[in-house]
């Protein structure tokens, strides 16, 4: 996570100072002390443009040793070596004590206004440094936090979907265990709801929505009508080869099937299963039901005829209402 950026005027007037004494370097040759001096604070003045700072501060302290007489000059410089912001060692203790050192040690010295100036700015930069040192500590803190909180919710989620695994596993198990415990006496489908409806000892035990045939108003009269039959028929056979995933063959036609078909003088056909989606479009799941696709079966989802299939024996009793 990117750190805020943190600015105050009071830094930016202290770069500037720091950037204006910094030009005067530039200019500190002209002395009438000698050619000696003139070129040690030269070489002092090259270094710190160049950025070597260490080694324009060496050259500062030389003059102190050797020039006393220059040392309220080389004192002031340094404060601002020290000081400034692109010095990656800088040290703002040593540039007040050379400020400071100066103030006391050369009263009447020209740079004494501007080293005072200096020491106010260090301390205003030197404090709202520490209040900035203070913010960011707080900041990092902040986001350790909230860090932790984000690994927090992320090992709950983890358990959340753990148990709902363990939810699920034992859903499925009580199913089994129902489904072991008592079977399926009688099916009932009604066409005008599109709803199955699984009977045990006279009681609806589950129930599933349905599609069926394309054609659906009305009983099955002859072959290739697109019908769902209407009337009281029996599982006969299942197919585990089925294109429809699995299928429970009923019964159709019955004799009353047969006879209308006859005075009509047509084929009552046949082949009427419940069964599940088609082989190859298992993914398409509830959204079946949402119309009539079959050619008279009755459909449910893949998983569903599986349940069925487990409940419901041959010889199951499929009454099949308008």
């Amino acid at each position: 996570m990117r750190k805020p950026r943190i600015f105050y005027i009071g830094s930016f007037k202290f770069c500037i100072c720091l950037l204006m004494a910094s030009m005067l370097l530039s200019g500190c040759s002209h002395f009438n002390d000698g050619r000696q001096v003139k070129t040690t604070f030269a070489e002092a003045n090259d270094l710190f443009h160049q950025g070597s700072y260490t080694a324009s501060l060496g050259k500062y302290s030389e003059i102190i040793e050797k020039y006393p007489a220059k040392a309220d000059r080389a004192l002031f410089e340094m404060g601002i070596v020290y000081a400034h912001p692109k010095n990656e060692q800088k040290d703002y203790q040593k540039s007040l004590e050379c400020f400071q050192k100066l103030i006391k040690d050369y009263p009447g010295s020209e740079h004494r206004q501007n080293s005072e100036m200096m020491i106010f700015n260090i301390r205003n930069v030197a404090l709202k440094d520490q209040t900035i040192a203070a913010q960011q500590k707080q900041i990092e803190t902040l986001q350790h936090k909230v860090q932790g909180k984000e690994n927090e919710i992320v090992t709950l989620q983890k358990k959340i979907e753990a148990f709902e695994k363990k939810i699920e596993a034992l859903e499925r198990k009580l199913i089994t265990l129902a489904i072991q415990k008592r079977s399926v006496d009688r099916i009932l489908i009604e066409k005008n709801t599109r709803r199955l409806m699984l009977f045990s000892q006279g009681e609806v035990f589950k129930t599933y929505k349905i599609a069926l045939g394309g054609n659906p108003i009305g009983p099955k009269e002859r072959q290739g009508d697109n019908k769902t039959p209407e009337g009281t028929y029996v599982i006969d056979a299942r197919n585990r080869d089925s294109r429809f995933h699995l299928s429970l063959h009923i019964s159709y036609p019955n004799e009353k099937d047969k006879n209308r078909a006859k005075t009509l003088g047509v084929s009552p056909g046949g082949d009427i299963m419940i069964h599940g989606i088609k082989n190859g479009f298992s993914w398409v799941g509830d959204a079946h039901a949402g119309v009539d696709w079959t050619k008279g079966c009755i459909a449910v989802t893949d998983e569903e005829i599986e349940e069925i299939g487990k409940l419901a024996p041959n010889g199951t009793i499929v009454e099949i209402r308008p």
